[in-house]
């Protein structure tokens, strides 16, 4: 069988998995959003952190409980990263610099999980399990629960309450979250990813010397790394890791844990919304972008010239040998169409095109099918510009599920679409026009502008993974791609909920003769044109400048 035939292979097998999780998942989480009941455990943390989960909650508040959850979570894990040195469970590592426990602590509260550090040398059982594994699970949580309340706004009318954001943050965890990285977890210890508090050993000689790893709780942080849409890896390594990662089959199975939440949450909106039909117009849209990358990719790592290339059969360097260039290729779109950041292949030894690629994903919103929660809430607010503009069309005032989109709406819709851009673009350029962060690049020219603004676009964006070669452990990059984490993730986020409160607050407009109907395909390609094209005239120069300067070359 040769490499490209084993890589269409995959891609069917995924997508077939995939389909058959779609229905029955997207059905059962949204039953867990619209349940009135709580569980014994969930009324024990009610009780705990003294919350009352059938009061409901307008936008503003709903946004100042995300807000102060995500600013006790950063506390948090900060301080267990201070305080390292002598805590128990921690390997003989040291504590974290005061720098990076900020970029490491806001990294994996935002959902972004950006290391610029090395886990097996930096990271003892008790961060890892105690602090990142669960913010693994509540930064989810969070994302999940305002794509809900944004939800709620389309399906609501005459209030503007939009649920309660902590028996949101509860179902969604205990309901959805632990359950499913627990089976995944089992999955993947059967399959060869390791699981123990062991100590660190001596294995082997390696040049000269021996080589030590230790063990850790890798398969269960693995799974929530993976489903969460998380990334951080326990190993630097990340999913390349043998570890973390050992055969094709649980590579394969590792993308189908990014993937299924956000394609199976269109369900759930579909469900919430009361018409399925809606949802499968915005599931065709995510579907159709992270089918065109994955092709484009592989065209790209498959087909590049040089002889030495095509002997291999692929531009092989960066990528792991028990994957092949298809599978990398499946799993590095994956991973930067959504916000995981998870890498089981080196993106900066990728093509100059390839490269691109994944830049661009990460570039449109990572909306296709993006995060768990953010994906949809970005693909909604796309929608939303996207009747706008048929609304210009034809001269009318644009509709979307039964809601008027007025000045008030369309002004926050595009205020949600420019912030990640302007984090992007001004921070690259700040850093590229100051003398010391360049020093950071490995490579000049074309690729070495590729990594800074692959930095500030992965961290902008919420994604997480880079480029190799750039050293991102100094106080600059440390301090400014923790400031765009955190602004990346938040203010997108008071957008959003400021929009949910404006819609649920309207009454619904009759459907007539002259109103959009965006469950149509006419819609879905209206959409993905509206997405491609916004993204293309708002980064265009600063990729020709990189990849498509590199790749051209």
């Amino acid at each position: 069988m040769g490499p490209v035939l084993a890589g269409v292979l995959q891609l069917l097998a995924l997508i077939a998995a995939l389909a058959l999780a779609y229905i029955p998942l997207g059905n059962y989480m949204a039953r867990v959003y619209s349940s009135d009941k709580h569980g014994r455990v969930e009324k024990w943390v009610y009780k705990g952190i003294g919350a009352n989960p059938d009061a409901e909650m307008t936008w503003s508040t709903y946004l100042r409980g995300v807000l102060a959850f995500s600013a006790v979570g950063v506390l948090f894990l900060y301080l267990l990263m201070r305080l390292q040195g002598v805590l128990p469970g921690s390997l003989g590592f040291s504590s974290v610099d005061p720098a990076q426990s900020f970029n490491t602590a806001v990294s994996f509260v935002t959902n972004t999980n950006w290391q610029s550090y090395y886990g097996e040398q930096t990271m003892g059982h008790v961060v890892q399990t105690a602090g990142l594994a669960v913010q693994n699970f509540v930064s989810a949580a969070v994302g999940m629960a305002v794509a809900v309340a944004l939800v709620r706004g389309f399906a609501r009318s005459r209030t503007g309450e939009l649920g309660n954001f902590w028996a949101d943050l509860v179902r969604g965890t205990l309901r959805i979250l632990v359950p499913a990285a627990a089976v995944a977890a089992i999955v993947l210890v059967a399959c060869g990813v390791i699981q123990n508090f062991s100590g660190i050993h001596e294995v082997g000689q390696f040049m000269g010397g021996s080589r030590q790893w230790n063990g850790g709780a890798v398969a269960s942080q693995e799974a929530i790394k993976e489903i969460g849409t998380n990334g951080g890896g326990y190993f630097n390594a990340n999913s390349a890791h043998p570890f973390e990662n050992p055969t094709p089959f649980t590579n394969l199975f590792e993308i189908f844990l990014i993937l299924v939440i956000p394609f199976a949450l269109t369900r759930t909106f579909g469900v919430m919304v009361g018409s399925v039909r809606q949802g499968y117009a915005i599931l065709a849209t995510m579907f159709t972008i992270w089918l065109g990358f994955v092709a484009l990719m592989m065209w790209t790592e498959f087909a590049h010239h040089g002889p030495a290339l095509q002997a291999a059969g692929g531009a092989y360097e960066g990528k792991e040998v028990r994957f092949g260039v298809g599978a990398s290729s499946i799993f590095a779109v994956s991973t930067t169409l959504t916000s995981t950041g998870a890498v089981d292949s080196f993106h900066s030894s990728f093509t100059g095109l390839g490269g691109g690629i994944t830049m661009l994903g990460m570039m449109l919103g990572e909306i296709a099918p993006g995060g768990v929660g953010s994906g949809l809430y970005g693909m909604l607010i796309m929608a939303v510009i996207a009747v706008f503009i048929a609304g210009l069309m034809v001269g009318r005032t644009p509709e979307y599920l039964g809601k008027k989109i007025g000045t008030r709406e369309i002004k926050l819709a595009a205020c949600y679409i420019l912030i990640t851009p302007a984090l992007v673009l001004v921070l690259t350029a700040v850093s590229m026009a100051l003398p010391t962060p360049p020093h950071s690049m490995l490579n000049s020219g074309a690729h070495g502008f590729s990594e800074v603004l692959y930095a500030f676009t992965s961290a902008s964006n919420n994604n997480g993974s880079a480029f190799a070669g750039l050293n991102a452990n100094t106080d600059w990059f440390n301090t400014m791609t923790g400031l765009a984490m955190l602004l990346g993730r938040f203010l997108p986020m008071v957008f959003v909920l400021a929009l949910a409160g404006s819609l649920a607050e309207q009454k619904p407009v009759p459907v007539t003769a002259g109103t959009l109907r965006t469950e149509k395909p006419l819609f879905t390609g209206l959409l993905v044109g509206a997405i491609l094209i916004i993204t293309g005239l708002t980064y265009f120069p600063a990729l020709a400048l990189g990849p498509l300067a590199e790749g051209l070359a």
